[in-house]
């Protein structure tokens, strides 16, 4: 029983003091051993690794390639025109004890690298004109900032997979002048095409009245014409009615006379049993 309670504390202890001297690496993960703060060891490989409990603690790190989003900033392109850019860039911690003692941990590291992105975003771009950085082909300035921030982002143990721009975007009130200015170009668009369109109505109308003008003149022509050779057919019926009956020709030209006075209806005439236009109706054989 004494010996029992004896190992006891022992095994406790050990149990204890194994339990706080091992530690796993992941696969995504490095690591920096410390001794009271100092950096001991650097582990970059995955598995089972020991330490001095309570002396020693470990910072993990993790080797993936992370990404980062930077806040959106307004650039001044050469031709003093403001462009705002939103960026990201895509990073890897390659030297974890560079890392460690540079920028202590990932929170300070993101906010380094913001700051040297937009840096040398706004010295990049500022170089170039706003239809340039507009543009889709902006490899170019890409790998020119690329290269800048990959040669500051050395000094923190951070390689630069990748910078890429987001989104450019005008300012919303340089976004609000341009509109306006493209809503009065089409309407002074609108305003052309549509006085246009009413020279060429005038045009097109004044085209149609000339000619029905022309028609309506060449018909009644035409009609004069045709009046004037049917009146000289049925003149010449006339005359030839005359050489062959003078008497029904008279009565013919009496009775054209009496119509045209009767005209209207309220036209009385008064003739006497003897006038000239009872003879046509005398009885011949008396």
């Amino acid at each position: 029983m004494k010996v029992q309670k004896i190992l006891l504390p022992i095994i406790a202890v050990l149990g204890a003091l194994v339990f706080f001297s091992v530690f796993i690496i992941k696969e995504v993960n490095q690591a920096i051993v410390l001794q009271f703060g100092d950096p001991k060891r650097i582990i970059v490989e995955p598995g089972l690794n020991f330490k001095i409990p309570f002396i020693q603690n470990v910072v993990y790190l993790d080797k993936r390639i992370l990404n980062l989003d930077t806040p959106p900033e307004e650039v001044i392109a050469s031709d003093q025109k403001r462009l705002i850019v939103d960026a990201f860039a895509r990073f890897k911690i390659v030297d974890p004890l560079k890392f460690y003692i540079s920028v202590g941990n990932e929170r300070v590291a993101r906010s380094r690298l913001a700051t040297i992105i937009n840096s040398r975003i706004r010295n990049v771009l500022g170089q170039e004109e706003l239809q340039t950085l507009l543009s889709q082909d902006r490899s170019k300035q890409m790998s020119l900032i690329k290269e800048g921030v990959n040669n500051e982002a050395q000094n923190f143990g951070i390689n630069i997979v990748d910078v890429r721009i987001k989104r450019a975007d005008l300012p919303q009130a340089n976004s609000d002048a341009i509109y306006r200015r493209m809503q009065t170009e089409r309407e002074r668009e609108a305003k052309e095409f549509r006085a246009k369109g009413a020279e060429m109505a005038v045009t097109i109308t004044s085209t149609a009245d000339k000619e029905v003008t022309v028609i309506l003149a060449d018909a009644q022509k035409k009609s004069e014409i045709m009046k004037g050779e049917g009146d000289g057919q049925k003149n010449k019926i006339f005359a030839d009615a005359f050489g062959q009956d003078p008497e029904f020709f008279g009565f013919y030209r009496a009775m054209q006379a009496y119509q045209k006075a009767l005209i209207g209806g309220e036209t009385s005439m008064i003739l006497s049993p003897d006038s000239e236009f009872f003879k046509f109706f005398g009885n011949k054989q008396k």
